[in-house]
């Protein structure tokens, strides 16, 4: 029934000051940009954000994969992230962690030395 993850929503009732940072932080301008919602692609799967929704920490946390987690962890705090979480490993080698965006919500982490792209489906 499920294929794996595709998206992650994050809510910006600032959609462009969202925009603009979220551009900061993935390298590229979004591939879809409109009043009511603005899509970035990220490693194949995509990162979304509208302006009719209330951000927050709570709810569905989704970890977006990076190559290095304290490398991360200190750019998403130059760029203006709260740490909620430091990152810590979690057992084989796995390393997660998480922030609050400058919007107040919450966005994860995670380094996996056993993640396979060939697995994406």
């Amino acid at each position: 029934m499920l294929l794996g993850l595709r998206t992650a929503i994050y809510p910006a009732p600032d959609l462009p000051a969202a925009r603009d940072w979220y551009s900061r932080l993935v390298g590229h301008a979004p591939y879809f940009d409109e009043p009511f919602y603005v899509g970035f692609e990220v490693g194949g799967f995509e990162l979304g954000l509208v302006p009719d929704a209330t951000p927050g920490t709570d709810g569905p946390q989704p970890l977006w994969g990076v190559a290095d987690a304290a490398a991360a962890m200190q750019r998403l705090a130059e760029l203006g992230a709260t740490v909620l979480d430091p990152v810590q490993e979690v057992g084989g080698g796995i390393k997660v962690g998480a922030v609050r965006d400058p919007f107040g919500n919450r966005l994860g982490i995670i380094e996996n030395p056993h993640f396979s792209a060939a697995n994406l489906r």
